[in-house]
């Protein structure tokens, strides 16, 4: 893609839905402990934010996490869920679909299906669809017994 085509960036406000946190979802730490099971997005019901659709399949607290949150989310061409951030949790992102950029600590990596980031807790990281296409990504973020929110 040449400099002439690239794709403006929007960015969504969804993660208002948890300010103190100025993040998407955190991990619930409060919540009773997930069950074990499977969990399909068809009876998940969707966060939708212009450029953006969210499904959280798990968000609590587990025998061994105070919590753990993942889930799936679809970025439109150009669209990023949220501008980077940063969170006590740390994080796992796999990109199953589509092509974009994950910034990490600084370092922007260009990403396409089966690329995974790792970030610490309080790293500051984002991704964005820089493709022509949609680009569907899942995470997980958890919690440590011990480690303060």
């Amino acid at each position: 893609m040449g400099s002439s085509d690239a794709i403006p960036i929007r960015r969504s406000s969804y993660n208002q839905l948890v300010p103190e946190t100025n993040n998407v979802v955190a991990a619930a730490t409060t919540t009773p402990k997930l069950q074990d099971g499977v969990i399909a997005t068809a009876a998940i019901a969707p966060i939708h934010e212009p450029g953006c659709t969210v499904f959280v399949h798990y968000n609590g607290p587990t025998n061994q996490l105070q919590g753990i949150c993942a889930g799936m989310a679809t970025l439109d061409p150009g669209a990023s869920p949220h501008p980077p951030h940063r969170h006590p949790e740390e994080e796992i992102l796999i990109v199953a679909d589509g092509t974009g950029i994950i910034e990490c600590d600084g370092k922007v990596t260009q990403v396409g299906p089966g690329a995974m980031m790792y970030c610490a807790g309080n790293t500051l990281h984002g991704i964005t669809n820089t493709g022509a296409t949609q680009m569907t990504f899942y995470w997980s973020k958890w919690l440590a017994h011990g480690v303060s929110a």
